[in-house]
Order: C-alpha cells, then sequence, then structure tokens
C-alpha cells in the first residue's frame, strides 16, 4: 500500500457511527455525561436528525438516528442496542486525562458503570492503563482509558 491521501481538513481516518432511538437526546446525554462536543448537526425533515458528528479530542463519533425514523435514509438494518434487547456488536475506547474523575461525571449524569474504574497492566513491553466501561442511556458500551505507564 501506498502514500495515503491525507485526510479532509478537521477530520479523522476513523469516525464511528452510533445508532440510537433519539439521537437529539443521545447528543445532549453524551456532552453532558462524557464530555463530547458538538461539531456537526444536520437537521432532516419532519424533525429527525440527518447527520452528527460529535468530537473527543481528535476522535469523531457521528450520532444517527436508527431505522425506527420513518423517512430516515439510513436502511433498516440500523438499530440502536434499546431496540435490540441491548445486544451489542462494538464498543468504543477513549483516552481522558482523569480516568476517576471522567466516572464520577458519567456515573452523576445517569450513566451505567458496568466496570469500575481499575488498573490494567500488560506487563514492562507493553503498558499500564487505568479504565472503565461505561453503558449509555440506549445501551452502547464506552471504555474510559487514562494512560498510566508506556512501554519500556
Amino acid at each position: 500500500m501506498g502514500a495515503m491521501k491525507p485526510t479532509p481538513k478537521n477530520g479523522s481516518r476513523l469516525s464511528a457511527a452510533l445508532y440510537y432511538s433519539d439521537p437529539i437526546k443521545a447528543i445532549d446525554w453524551l456532552c453532558a455525561a462524557f464530555g463530547f462536543e458538538i461539531r456537526l448537526k444536520v437537521p432532516g425533515e419532519n424533525g429527525l436528525l440527518m447527520h452528527s458528528e460529535l468530537t473527543f479530542g481528535e476522535a469523531i463519533v457521528m450520532v444517527i438516528g436508527d431505522a425506527s425514523d420513518a423517512g430516515h435514509p439510513g436502511g433498516t438494518y440500523w438499530r440502536s442496542p434499546l431496540r435490540l434487547e441491548g445486544a451489542n456488536t462494538q464498543s468504543l475506547m477513549l483516552y481522558v486525562d482523569d480516568v476517576d474523575a471522567h466516572c464520577a461525571r458519567a456515573r452523576k449524569a445517569g450513566a451505567k458503570i458496568a466496570s469500575e474504574p481499575k488498573v490494567t497492566d500488560y506487563g514492562e513491553e507493553y503498558w499500564t492503563d487505568k479504565g472503565y466501561e461505561a453503558v449509555d442511556l440506549e445501551g452502547h458500551h464506552f471504555w474510559f482509558c487514562e494512560r498510566l505507564r508506556d512501554p519500556k
């Protein structure tokens, strides 16, 4: 594989998309609970959300309505975990500066803390992180980590 073209201005090489039955409520909650910032909200017809982009540092997460939104251009396969009995096929992991403070913020906003902050040491050749797992208002899983030690 040769040299890659640069990403679009202010773009990320990889962006994730999360689907919600109520994406507008989810955006407000993700900002309050996890510290995301709104970069873009594109309204659609009938009060639907056509597209959005939230940022967390250089990471981009698109929040979109699931296929239950009548007339949404997305296809019938887009679903919130809320509509799939909590089933997930992915989770997101983001680095934060202070994992304990971040966990307290998420808990206060109503996030379900699935795994309390704990240290995971992968050994001298690798790294040590402290992290926790949180579940958002519709069942998406997030891991938030703080790097404690890089490899030697």
